[in-house]
């Protein structure tokens, strides 16, 4: 099982969207400094997660998102509608 996940900073309220296999232990990798382009934005907590079957999968939902650009659909997503 792949993950698409969402964390929002609880410094400054931005968002950002990754996807792995280990959601928690990807979430203890971002607050823990480990990937440079959260550093800034730590503490950070997951708002939103989906499931897919494969890696390819995932990561070609993670790109639909990031293509977005919205921070109102972001929103949309976290809220479930």
């Amino acid at each position: 099982m792949y993950f698409v996940y969402i964390l929002e900073s609880l410094r400054n309220g931005k968002y950002y969207i990754g996807s792995t296999k280990d959601v928690e232990k990807r979430l203890r990798e971002h607050n823990q400094g480990k990937t440079k382009s959260t550093k800034g934005l730590m503490p950070l907590e997951i708002v939103y997660t989906e499931s897919y079957a494969s890696c390819s999968e995932a990561r070609k939902r993670e790109s639909e998102i990031k293509r977005r650009k919205s921070r109102k659909y972001i929103d949309s997503l976290i809220e479930g509608r």
